[in-house]
């Protein structure tokens, strides 16, 4: 009879502690592991350099096309890099032009 008190009387004392060790680990794990967790975090600024890196990327791209496109502009439009681009692109040349061949290093755009 004394024994089962003894058990009971731990038992009650125990449920508590397990109970708050239960709720400390649950919160724990998803503080690490969870939808909003430092893993997710981690993965989140993954995502975000990449993104970052893209955008650079992009903008560095979309300069270079209005520096390359801005000649040819309505308002700015250069006749003689108009007739220039079309004969390049037409591959047509006035026989009373003279030309002049650029290396690939040396072209303008």
């Amino acid at each position: 009879m004394q024994l089962g008190r003894e058990i009971k009387r731990r038992m009650k004392a125990a449920i508590a502690p397990l109970i708050f060790l239960s709720l400390v680990g649950y919160f724990g794990w998803n503080a690490v592991q969870g939808n909003h967790g430092l893993v997710a975090y981690a993965q989140r600024q993954q995502i975000l350099a990449q993104a970052q890196a893209d955008q650079a990327q992009t903008k560095t791209d979309k300069e270079a096309w209005d520096r390359r496109v801005s000649p040819l502009r309505s308002r700015h439009l250069d006749a003689d890099m108009l007739d220039e681009r079309s004969r390049a692109m037409l591959n047509l040349a006035n026989p009373n032009d003279i030309i002049v061949s650029y290396g690939p290093q040396d072209h303008v755009f």
